[in-house]
């Protein structure tokens, strides 16, 4: 592993995660930055992340498993630290993207009154979230983005809220683009960030990502976890265009979703009514469903 003075030092291909981090066997981050990385190419990004186990991946100094420049901010202030690096950016003529790379408690917790702020003044950033759906960084612990009826350090008998809906909050924010990412459906998750890439404005990105400590799943399963909450509708796979047109890019199947809850052993031990899930499942798509009719995506824009 390189150290961080040989970093600026790396030819441009060098890959944004290089072999040898720290991350989990199954890590949906893992995989997302290496997807992040190929549809950036050559234009290689300035990575912004605070604490969360994006930055824990980087290693102990003087290392870094990063081979693009990455700043290591404080939990709540990435998209603040990403504005400013975004403005010197354009001062300086320099358009590599910035890349706010947060899990769920950087995002929908404490990284939340930053966000909403870049994203009032639409800040030229990417903010992505990876969603483990807690703190997974920190031991476990329930998130705003954790599931009603998961199990975790901080509810062993199961959350009882409903998790947050971030993409609605940041649709209500009118940024130029919001969409959510599958690890199970590549060819859409590219797309959305060849989008996101040529959208200048805050763009807001939100993956779900498989974290088996905190999930008690087989790494071996963890794409396959993201199809069944997608095929069960439980994670919609969509995108919204300027806060209000929407688009819905993976249609549910009808999977069950005890196909994703029973692989999971966060689920175990708790009473989890599934017939509430599913009856929150199918409220959600009808707001999805109803604001595609009534709110399409402009031709020039498919």
């Amino acid at each position: 592993m390189s150290t961080v003075a040989e970093t600026a030092h790396k030819p441009e291909h060098d890959c944004l995660l290089r072999p040898g981090s720290t991350n989990c066997a199954g890590c949906g981050m893992s995989l997302g930055l290496q997807w992040l990385d190929e549809a950036l190419g050559e234009n290689r990004p300035v990575m912004v992340i605070p604490a969360c186990c994006g930055i824990v991946t980087a290693g102990k100094f003087p290392t870094t498993a990063y081979g693009v420049p990455t700043v290591a901010a404080t939990f709540a202030a990435a998209a603040a630290v990403g504005t400013g690096v975004s403005v010197v950016q354009e001062l300086n003529g320099d358009d590599h993207p910035v890349v706010c790379w947060a899990g769920d408690g950087g995002t929908y917790d404490i990284g939340l009154a930053t966000i909403s702020a870049a994203a009032e003044r639409n800040e030229n950033i990417i903010f992505f979230c990876y969603d483990n759906e807690i703190y997974g960084n920190t031991g476990g612990q329930r998130s705003s983005a954790t599931p009603a009826g998961v199990r975790t350090t901080t509810t062993p008998f199961g959350k009882v809220e409903t998790k947050k809906d971030i993409m609605s909050i940041m649709a209500a924010h009118r940024v130029p683009y919001a969409a959510t990412l599958s690890l199970a459906h590549r060819d859409d998750f590219m797309r959305k960030l060849a989008t996101a890439r040529r959208t200048r404005g805050f763009r807001f990105l939100l993956m779900l990502s498989p974290c088996p400590t905190g999930w008690k799943s087989e790494p071996t399963q963890s794409v396959e976890l993201v199809d069944y909450a997608v095929r069960s509708g439980l994670f919609p796979v969509y995108e919204v265009f300027g806060g209000t047109h929407y688009r819905i890019n993976v249609r549910r199947d009808g999977t069950p979703v005890e196909e994703f809850t029973q692989r999971q052993r966060r689920y175990r031990g708790v009473d989890v009514d599934l017939d509430i899930v599913r009856a929150q499942i199918e409220q959600r798509w009808q707001f999805l469903e109803t604001m595609e009719r009534a709110f399409p995506v402009a031709e020039d824009r498919r």
